[in-house]
């Protein structure tokens, strides 16, 4: 049996196991943006801070997926739901082209435009909303982008502690030694991932400043 044939007569599943994997992706990469856009911030406004903060960064995505998995698993509220579990993971591996873009964005900014916004009375706040944010967004674009091609490739691991999602069929066609299977959960994660970067490049190269 082909993948397509087995993609076919269980497409309700092959469906449902998408949605699964979408609903961790897009939380994962909502709250790493949540967290990691300010905190880019803060380090293109206080360098002071970036060696720490995008060092942490840097170390989470050192450690390999499954160990940050067994890390999390003692932890009370977290191992409880294994999706919740997986949502953490993959929103601290999100985290640093999240953070790292913004920091850039922020920090290439002519320095001669942000004193023109001062020149004319605006606050701080004001620049950052009105000047900054604007001119850096298509170089936070293109982390959040790198930050959802990511999760959509480790949320197929999530799986190996039942989170669900794409990685269900890739881990079932590996114990059953079926490439059928392996492929029906492979290749739409491969879709997905394809879609996600083109869609976000596309919102990428719109949002450029001209």
């Amino acid at each position: 049996m082909s993948f397509l044939q087995f993609i076919l007569q269980n497409r309700g599943q092959v469906f449902e196991l998408t949605a699964e994997h979408l609903w961790l992706v897009g939380l994962s990469t909502f709250f790493a943006a949540l967290i990691g856009i300010p905190l880019g911030i803060l380090i293109a406004h206080w360098p002071r801070l970036d060696k720490s903060v995008l060092g942490t960064a840097n170390v989470i995505q050192t450690v390999p997926s499954l160990a940050l998995f067994g890390f999390l698993l003692p932890v009370p509220w977290l191992g409880d739901r294994a999706d919740r579990l997986a949502i953490l993971a993959l929103t601290l591996y999100a985290l640093l082209p999240i953070i790292r873009n913004t920091y850039t964005g922020i920090r290439g900014i002519d320095a001669a435009v942000v004193e023109s916004g001062r020149g004319m009375g605006m606050t701080e706040s004001q620049l950052l909303l009105q000047v900054e944010l604007p001119l850096a967004m298509s170089v936070i674009l293109s982390g959040v982008r790198t930050a959802v091609v990511i999760s959509v490739g480790l949320a197929t691991i999530a799986a190996a502690i039942g989170a669900g999602g794409l990685g269900e069929l890739i881990f079932r066609g590996l114990a059953m030694v079926d490439n059928s299977v392996i492929l029906a959960g492979a290749v739409p994660a491969a879709v997905l991932a394809l879609l996600a970067d083109f869609g976000i490049g596309l919102l990428e190269q719109r949002l450029q400043p001209r």
